[in-house]
This record gives C-alpha cells, sequence and structure tokens, in this order.
C-alpha cells in the first residue's frame, strides 16, 4: 500500500503521524511511505532521518494526497486540504467529527474512508489511540493552568504547591478518565489539594485507592459542581463521550459563582467542550476572559510538546496502521472489531451513531459497508 504522510497545517500543529521508526516497520512490509519534505522538522525528525528508514520524499502536499491510498495525520483536515481527499481514499486521523458539521458536511461530500483515531475501541471500552495523547493533554492542563494562574496571567495569582504557613491551590477535575487521572497526578505532584468528580462510582473507588493523600473524590452532580467551582483556583475539563458531543457540565450561569481569576481548561474543547463558554483556541492565542474567569481551551495542546507525542502517537497508531496497510481497509475493519468501531464516514455514509446525531444526519450501521 502507499501511505502518505502531509506536513500538519493546523494553527501551531507540531506533531507528524509517523516517526522515522514507524516508517521503517512499514517499508519491511514492502508498504511505500510518502513523507512531505519537512513534515517531521518540527518533531525533531529530519529529512534525512525518514530518508534513511526507507521513505519517499515528496515536495508538496498535493502530490502526497494524489499518491497514497492512505493517508495518515494527527489532527482532522481543514479548510484548505478537503479537495485533496479523493473518492475512496482512506484518511486515518483523529476527526472529531461531532464538534464540526462543515469538516463532516466536506468529508461526506469528498466520499473518502474516514477513520477516526478517536472512535478506535478495544473490547474493554478504552480508546487505545486516544489514550496517549489524553495522557499527554491531562499533564499539559495543570502545567498550563498553573502558568495561567499567576498574576501577569490574568488569575488569581495562586501558586498551586503553596509554601510553608499558606494553604496549596485547589483544583477541581471534571471527570476521572485519562485525562482527568494523569491531570489529578500532576496537580497532586505538585502539592495541591485535588477534588475529582465523575459519575461513575467504580473508578471513584479505584481512585480513592490509588491516589494520594491530597486527591479526593466526589459524585458528579449539578449540586456538587455549582458548589465547588466556587471554592476551587483551577477546574480541569476532561469529560469525554467517544465519538459524540461532550455535555456542558458549567453553563455560562454558573460562571458568576467563581472567584475572579479562576482558571478553566477545557480539554473535551476539541469535542464541544464541556465548559459551555469555552470555545477552541490556539497556541499562538490560547486563552481568552469571560467574567473574570481566564479560559484556557487549546484544541491540540499536545502539539505544544510535540516529540513527546509524536512518539507516543505512532507507538499506539503502528499495529492500526499495519493491519490496515497489509489487508486494505475493508478486510483490516470485517477482522477487527476495534478498527470497525473507528469508522465514521465510509462513501458519503455516516456510519458512527454518535456523529449522525450531532447533526441529525441519515445512519447507516457499520456492517452494512463491511463484507
Amino acid at each position: 500500500m502507499v501511505i502518505g504522510v502531509p506536513m500538519e497545517i493546523k494553527s501551531n500543529e507540531n506533531r507528524v503521524a509517523i516517526t522515522p521508526a514507524g516508517v521503517i516497520e512499514l517499508v519491511k512490509r514492502d508498504h511505500r511511505v510518502l513523507i512531505q519534505r519537512g513534515a517531521g522538522e518540527s518533531s525533531g525528525f529530519t529529512d534525512d532521518d525518514y530518508r534513511s528508514t526507507g521513505a519517499h520524499l515528496i515536495d508538496d502536499r498535493e502530490s502526497v494526497y494524489a499518491d497514497a491510498e492512505m493517508i495518515m495525520k494527527v489532527k482532522e483536515p481543514i479548510e484548505e486540504e478537503y479537495d485533496l481527499i479523493r473518492k475512496n481514499q482512506l484518511v486515518f486521523t483523529y476527526f472529531h467529527f461531532a464538534s464540526y458539521e462543515p469538516l463532516t458536511t466536506a468529508m461526506i461530500k469528498q466520499g473518502a474512508i474516514c477513520l477516526a483515531y478517536e472512535t478506535v475501541q478495544a473490547a474493554d471500552r478504552t480508546l487505545p489511540l486516544l489514550i496517549p495523547m489524553s495522557e499527554v493533554a491531562g499533564r499539559m492542563a495543570v502545567q498550563q493552568g498553573a502558568k495561567y494562574l499567576e498574576r501577569p496571567m490574568g488569575g488569581r495569582g495562586v501558586l498551586l504547591g503553596g509554601v510553608p504557613g499558606v494553604q496549596p491551590g485547589k483544583v477541581l477535575i471534571l471527570g476521572g478518565g485519562i485525562v482527568g487521572t494523569q491531570a489529578a497526578k500532576m496537580a497532586a505532584g505538585l502539592g495541591a489539594s485535588v477534588t475529582i468528580l465523575d459519575v461513575n462510582l467504580q473508578r471513584l473507588r479505584y481512585l480513592a485507592d490509588v491516589m494520594p493523600a491530597n486527591v479526593q473524590t466526589m459524585y458528579s452532580n449539578e449540586y456538587n459542581i455549582r458548589r465547588l467551582i466556587a471554592e476551587h483556583d483551577l477546574i480541569v475539563g476532561a469529560v469525554l463521550i467517544p465519538g459524540a458531543k461532550a455535555p456542558n457540565l458549567i453553563t455560562r450561569d454558573m460562571l458568576e459563582l467563581m472567584r475572579p481569576g479562576t482558571v478553566v481548561v477545557d480539554v473535551a474543547v476539541d469535542q464541544g467542550g464541556c465548559i459551555e463558554t469555552c470555545r477552541p483556541t490556539t497556541h499562538a492565542n490560547p486563552t481568552f476572559v469571560i467574567d473574570d474567569i481566564v479560559h484556557y481551551c487549546v484544541a491540540n495542546m499536545p502539539g505544544a510538546v510535540p516529540y513527546t507525542s509524536t512518539v507516543a502517537l505512532t507507538n499506539a497508531t503502528l499495529p492500526y496502521a499495519i493491519q490496515l496497510a497489509d489487508h486494505g481497509w475493508k478486510k483490516a475493519c470485517t477482522r477487527s472489531a476495534e478498527l470497525r468501531k473507528g469508522l465514521n464516514i465510509v462513501k458519503g455514509q455516516v456510519v458512527y451513531e454518535g456523529v449522525a446525531q450531532a447533526f441529525d444526519l441519515p445512519y447507516t450501521p457499520v456492517d452494512t459497508v463491511l463484507p
């Protein structure tokens, strides 16, 4: 199979879809890998690194899209890439369709096979291609939140770890999944007082067992959220419903309950956000203020640490990319229930129910498009 890896062009996106180590594994299986020149530079991988592992370097992204049977990306295609995607071409990337209707409409129109990293699901219901970036984003949420709590950045002027004689800052985390767990570890390690909210009692029991003493758990409901946001300095939104829009757990009216300079970091913003006032921002302009509350809503947070993120992502995606390259998307998705759940749009048909529901589109069960 011919696999194309174009340079990411979304604002301040520095990752690349595959490392040179990943290229070796595909090339030795007789697949042809096309890398756009310079695609790995921001992640610390030179063109020579890719050339030495058997990749073919291509000067422009148009040629990469034109020649490849499978496109591997990190972020969803943006508008200037829509027309480059061909009918029946497999695109393997993070799509987050449910948060952006124009992208969904465009991919239906192009007739491509859209296999989304974020909805590939293992038998135990974990999301193996979302986990590594969720781990990065969870840790970064606290790292960035701590920075924006500084007074020159617009925050309350609170040091999360405190000092002797001064109480530590308080961090509230909405959601006890991968993002929430990593955020809690990071905040706890800094010495903050941490509270995790979730609706899954089994998960709360697990977290209560494994987390250090400065992490508390509490059941998530509107009453508890309204009470807790009034006394916390940093609030991390870490709620995910696979393939669907995130629910708004903090509404606009709740901002008046928070103290001026409180920082909210919505990691779920690329799925619509779990804080109503959040909208996607970029690394170049990461925050905005509403009612004296600092909002950090960068939709590609792991893009700020591209070396770490690219290696972690390739570690997770490569086994699936090999299956798709070795067998083709139809056979691979027929044989693998995990990959099958990654199919979102196939030749103009929406085959993932959460995406169809988000925009009231016709839904086609995925089994009807497979042999």
